[in-house]
């Protein structure tokens, strides 16, 4: 059997990063940077308020205090967005808004809360240090420095810092479109009425948010029959629109099981059974004009798993991640069970603990259960060589809620 590893590596040899595009900022929210993206000015652009109140000469104000308040004449009044230049001069002050560009030779605002609120004259009732509630010129950032290096996700900080230094577009790598095909003549969609020998689709459902929470775009075609020229033309319609083609079911070696019949003459699609459980049977090739395709087996905690395991790392790395795993620690498990020998087994647990105390890994209840998947928050991965797991032995946990 194929190592869980070699396969792993086939998946990510095969979603290469995809190509930078220069989107605007609305379609780069959740998109890694492929650029370092450079300041083209200071920000600020100068010295501003940063609270509503007076600038003024802090030395002017020296002193000052509710008993002996220091009076000042007021010349003018700015508001953000002012573009005329103002200059203080001995003993004046002008009235100013938060955010608006300090004058030539202030040094401080007084916030309103501190003086009499004059508009001629004001008391100042409070000294105030040189650059208080001011942001100086370049504070944020300097001309030429960079504000966000290649391979930072795009969120709604970075989109404000973009905005802010006048960026409306930025080049990123794309999120992937990954077209979802659950195949089986026993599929039926939720929410209609099921009939004997019948199972509702619900791999579709899970996997398209797992790629979403992916990064990944999701287009879920409705479960396709076991019937060989549908699945083929559903297959080559959705070239049009894919990065990535995942399928589930129709692996096995059943005459109605057609994935690999269909996927031959459209591709190049090699299919190994990988020493794995849950699972047996995964595919991985190009079809049409190389588009890529994952297979996954039908089984709906299999096809989980062998997202998590296989597909999740490759899609991260066709989207520009980075860190392309989930974090794993080391947990004891609270009770035992059979592993099957040669094959990686991954199982359900809750995980409790902290790093300081140590970790402790419960099952959630029979592997292959949907409601064993639905109670776990993290996969205990048991080596192949492992044939039995008992009570306090400390396997490696993948983390799967952050």
């Amino acid at each position: 059997m194929k190592p869980v590893s070699t396969h792993l590596q086939a998946v990510l040899d095969l979603l290469q990063p995809l190509p930078p595009l220069h989107v605007v900022l609305a379609d780069a929210v959740g998109c890694i940077l492929a650029e370092d993206v450079i300041a083209p000015a200071d920000l600020p652009a100068r010295d501003v308020a940063t609270i509503d109140g007076y600038a003024v000469r802090s030395v002017d104000v020296a002193g000052a205090n509710p008993q002996r308040p220091v009076n000042l004449r007021v010349l003018d009044e700015v508001r953000a967005g002012d573009r005329e230049s103002h200059r203080l001069v001995a003993l004046t002050a002008v009235h100013i808004a938060s955010g608006a560009p300090m004058p030539v030779g202030a040094d401080a605002v007084v916030p309103l809360e501190r003086t009499d609120r004059g508009m001629a004259t004001v008391d100042v009732r409070a000294q105030v240090s040189p650059g208080a509630n001011t942001r100086a010129q370049g504070a944020d950032l300097r001309a030429d420095q960079v504000a966000l290096h290649a391979g930072e996700r795009i969120g709604a900080r970075q989109i404000a810092l973009l905005a802010g230094i006048g960026r409306s577009r930025v080049s990123v790598h794309p999120r992937p479109r990954v077209v979802l095909v659950s195949v089986g003549d026993e599929l039926v969609e939720p929410g209609r009425q099921i009939s004997p020998g019948e199972v509702y689709d619900a791999n579709g459902h899970a996997l398209a948010t797992a790629v979403q929470d992916a990064g990944g775009s999701t287009f879920r075609v409705a479960a396709v029959p076991d019937e060989r020229t549908q699945l083929r033309e559903v297959l080559e319609d959705q070239l049009v629109r894919a990065d990535l083609i995942i399928t589930t079911g129709g692996l096995s070696a059943g005459a109605h099981d057609t994935v690999k019949d269909v996927l031959s003459p459209l591709g190049t699609v090699r299919f190994d059974n990988v020493a794995i459980a849950p699972g047996r049977q995964f595919g991985v090739g190009q079809i049409g004009e190389g588009t890529p395709i994952v297979c996954l087996p039908g089984d709906p905690v299999a096809a989980q798993i062998g997202y998590e395991v296989f597909v999740r790392p490759a899609l991260l790395s066709m989207a520009g991640h980075g860190d392309l795993y989930r974090p794993t620690v080391t947990a004891a498990v609270t009770q035992g069970w059979s592993s099957p020998l040669e094959r990686r087994q991954f199982v359900p647990v809750l995980l409790t603990g902290t790093p300081e105390e140590g970790y402790r890994a419960a099952p959630t209840g029979d592997p292959m259960l949907l409601t064993s998947m639905a109670k776990a928050n993290a996969l205990a991965v048991v080596p192949q060589d492992v044939g039995h797991v008992a009570a306090g032995d400390r396997l490696a946990a993948m983390v799967l809620d952050n």
